[in-house]
């Protein structure tokens, strides 16, 4: 396998966005990042393949195949070879890691993957209803009583809640320390233009806040987004003859859930990927992970072996996840603040972490930081997700 670099990457903002179009979403995001790569129409020779994710447009556009296809026809990039990927909530990773692949092991020279999600309609329980279709729909009615499903709501936050209580019964996490995770991520999307919410929480409007599920208030949870997210990966030698300040992809690895196993997904998909990176833990300095509720940043980080069991509380307590401190966590707000366009969430991560990298965070820079890890997460098996990736980037 050959080196593999990020060449450019581009975003839309994220939130409610009524009058954008899927294809006016995903050709700002692509026009983003081959422009941020120095890739112009000459240049179109070097780009061999194209992974588009996407999660519901099935379900809420209508648009049940040929999606990339359909959404890129009117970019610089049509006729270039698509492939359609979705993986629930890690499509957009998902996509990377073929784009990756792709250029890896000598296919094509450079490949782009791009994910888009327009989740917001007339009828929001259409779209709430539309994300039951990633659960196991043979088994659905027993997938719900597990769940505690009470109906009406997104029944992913119901995983999230009986997530939490195992966490707090383990830790001793209170309801104080989830608050303590959506205020930290909400301080830290009032510094990012693109994220959804701009608006900085205190601990006691998030716990007086609407209850969810279980420990769960809405600032607690992730909201539904519009957005786009694009990275273009290239062989290092034809991002220098583009001019791109390119990132090292030292990693990128997806793992798949098994029902009835619990906490054996994400570590083994981290100890993967630290091995095909060459690094541990202990060399990332800004992490990016899928906060969808806020219990699952504290869990995540202990899963991914960045803390020990149940030292995550502490480091929040103590500031280290803050940017600023020793390990800054979703200093683009995560998906709280940031936004999760399902298609597009874990392509927005990397390209936060290649921000970050190359010291263009503007406010929310953290510094100088030479390593970062992305974890995207999607789908329910029971008790544990379908889906996660993790992937790791460096200068």
């Amino acid at each position: 396998m050959r080196d593999v670099v990020v060449a450019g990457v581009g975003m839309t903002a994220f939130g409610k966005q009524p009058d954008s179009s899927l294809s006016g979403l995903a050709t700002e995001a692509v026009d983003s990042a081959l422009a941020d790569a120095g890739f112009h129409g000459e240049d179109m020779d070097g780009l061999g393949m194209i992974y588009y994710a996407n999660v519901l447009s099935g379900l809420l556009q209508g648009q049940e195949s040929v999606r990339g296809q359909h959404a890129l026809s009117r970019t610089a990039v049509a006729g270039v070879p698509l492939i359609n990927v979705e993986n629930a909530c890690a499509s957009g990773s998902t996509a990377l890691h073929q784009a990756w692949l792709s250029v890896a092991s000598g296919q094509v020279d450079a490949a782009l993957a791009v994910g888009v999600e327009k989740l917001h309609t007339d009828d929001k329980a259409q779209a709430l209803a539309a994300l039951t279709s990633v659960l196991d729909q043979e088994r659905l009615p027993e997938v719900l009583a597990e769940l505690g499903a009470a109906g009406g709501g997104s029944v992913f936050m119901d995983f999230y809640a009986r997530a939490a209580t195992r966490y707090m019964e383990q830790t001793g996490a209170t309801r104080d320390d989830f608050a303590r995770v959506a205020v930290k991520n909400s301080e830290h999307g009032s510094r990012n233009p693109k994220a959804q919410y701009s608006r900085k929480l205190t601990v006691d409007e998030v716990l007086a806040a609407r209850p969810v599920s279980g420990p769960l208030t809405v600032p607690m949870c992730a909201p539904m987004s519009d957005g786009a997210a694009a990275v273009l990966v290239a062989a290092p030698e034809l991002a220098r003859r583009w001019g791109a300040d390119g990132v090292r992809l030292r990693a990128v690895v997806v793992g798949a859930g098994r029902r009835g196993a619990l906490g054996e997904l994400l570590p083994a998909a981290a100890l993967s990927a630290f091995e095909q990176a060459g690094i541990g833990p202990e060399d990332i300095d800004v992490v990016e992970c899928h906060d969808a509720a806020a219990p699952a940043e504290l869990i995540v980080l202990e899963e991914l072996g960045l803390c020990a069991p149940g030292e995550a509380v502490a480091a929040l307590r103590d500031g280290a996840t803050h940017i600023g401190g020793e390990l800054p966590v979703n200093p683009s707000g995560g998906l709280q603040s940031r936004g999760h366009p399902l298609g597009a969430t874990g392509l927005a991560q990397v390209v936060e972490l290649a921000d970050q990298l190359r010291g263009r965070a503007g406010a929310r820079q953290v510094g100088e930081p030479q390593a970062g890890l992305a974890e995207n997460a999607g789908g329910y098996l029971g008790p544990d997700a379908a889906a996660a990736t993790v992937t790791i980037l460096s200068r």
